[in-house]
C-alpha cells in the first residue's frame, strides 16, 4: 500500500488543514497546506479556503491521489455528507464531502474528527495494539473518537465520541446544560476564561504554559483544573467501554509539562471500579499530525473492515 497516495483534510475550530499522505502514513513534503477558521470567518470565506488548499496539495504531490479522507470538528451527517461544528456556527449544514470531491476530483469519505484522531492514534501511535481504545484532543474545543473491538465506532449518526460534550462534576451550580461540560471548562479558551476571572490578567492559552513555568497560583490552578476534569470524564468512558488505552493530545494537552500525568491521576482515582483504574493514559503519539494521517486511514482503509458502516 505505500505506492498510493491520499488526500487527507481536517477542518477544525481554528484551522483546517489538507495534505497528501502514503500508504504508510507519511505525510508527503510540501504538500501540507494550512487556512484559518474561526467565529470572524464566513461561510463564503471557509469554502474558498477549503477548495484552495485542496488544490494546492494536490499540486504539490508528485503522484495521482486515489481517495480523500475528511475529518471534521462535528456533528456531522454522514448520509449527507455535511458537517455543523459547534464551535462554528455559520457552516452549519456545509456540504463539504461535495466540495472536496468536486475540488480533488476524486471519492471521498468523511468522519468527525475524533474518529480520525482515534483511527490514526490506533494505525501508527499511542493505543496502537489495543482492542479498545479513546484518542482525544484538548485544544480549542474537546474532542475524541473511539476504537471498540478493532473498529472505529461512528454510532447511529456517526458521531460517537463527543467526550467534550460529556458532563462533568464542578461541585458549583452552572447557568446552562453546556456550561457543566468537558469542553466548556478544560478547553483552553475555557481554562483562559476561568483563570480572568479568578484575578489572572493574560488573555492566551500560551501565556498561561508561561505563567505556570514562573509560579502563577491561578495559572497553576486553571490548568490542573482542566486535566483534573479530562480525566474525571476519562474515568467515566473507561467505566462504560472497558477500555485499555486513552491518548490525549491538542495544544492545550501540553500548556504544563504535567499536564498528561495529572489527567492519568484524576482518571484513575475517579474509577469506581478496579478495571477501570487499569487503563492506560498517555500522550498523543502523533503530535499535530494525528488529525491529517486519521484523515488519510479513512481513504486508505475504508475497505479493511476498520470503519463501522452508518446508514441511517
Amino acid at each position: 500500500m505505500h505506492d498510493t497516495f491520499v488526500l487527507a483534510v481536517d477542518i477544525g475550530g481554528t484551522k483546517l488543514e489538507t495534505a497528501v499522505v502514503d500508504g504508510d502514513g507519511r505525510i508527503i513534503s510540501g504538500t501540507r497546506t494550512r487556512r484559518p477558521t474561526g467565529r470572524s470567518r464566513d461561510r463564503a470565506e471557509i469554502v474558498a479556503a477549503l477548495s484552495e488548499s485542496v488544490t494546492a496539495s494536490m499540486a504539490a504531490a508528485s503522484a495521482p491521489i486515489a481517495a480523500a479522507g475528511i475529518g471534521s470538528a462535528g456533528p456531522v451527517d454522514l448520509i449527507a455528507g455535511t458537517i455543523s461544528p459547534h464551535n462554528l456556527p455559520l457552516l452549519r449544514g456545509l456540504a463539504v464531502r461535495e466540495i472536496v470531491q468536486e475540488a480533488a476530483g476524486v471519492p471521498a469519505v468523511m468522519r468527525l474528527d475524533g474518529t480520525c484522531i482515534a483511527l490514526a492514534e490506533s494505525w501508527r501511535g499511542a493505543t496502537r495494539g489495543s482492542e479498545v481504545s479513546m484518542s482525544m484532543v484538548v485544544s480549542t474545543g474537546v474532542g475524541g473518537g473511539i476504537i471498540a473491538d478493532g473498529r472505529a465506532l461512528a454510532g447511529a449518526s456517526g458521531n460517537a465520541g463527543h467526550i467534550g460534550q460529556m458532563h462533568v462534576h464542578l461541585g458549583e451550580p452552572t447557568d446552562s446544560a453546556e456550561g457543566s461540560t468537558l469542553e466548556a471548562v478544560a478547553s483552553g479558551p475555557a481554562t483562559v476564561r476561568w483563570a480572568r476571572g479568578h484575578g489572572w490578567d493574560g488573555t492566551t492559552g500560551e501565556e498561561l504554559a508561561r505563567d505556570v513555568v514562573r509560579g502563577d497560583p491561578v495559572a497553576e490552578r486553571a490548568t490542573r483544573r482542566s486535566a483534573q476534569m479530562v480525566g474525571q470524564a476519562i474515568a467515566s468512558v473507561t467505566t462504560l467501554l472497558d477500555l485499555e488505552a486513552v491518548a490525549v493530545g491538542g495544544g492545550f494537552s501540553r500548556v504544563r509539562s504535567d499536564y498528561i500525568d495529572i489527567v492519568r491521576d484524576a482518571a484513575h482515582a475517579n474509577a469506581v471500579f478496579p478495571y477501570a483504574r487499569r487503563v492506560k493514559v498517555t500522550a498523543s503519539g502523533l503530535g499535530d499530525q494525528g488529525p491529517l494521517l486519521g484523515a488519510a486511514a479513512l481513504a486508505l482503509r475504508v475497505d479493511e473492515g476498520m470503519l463501522e458502516p452508518v446508514t441511517s
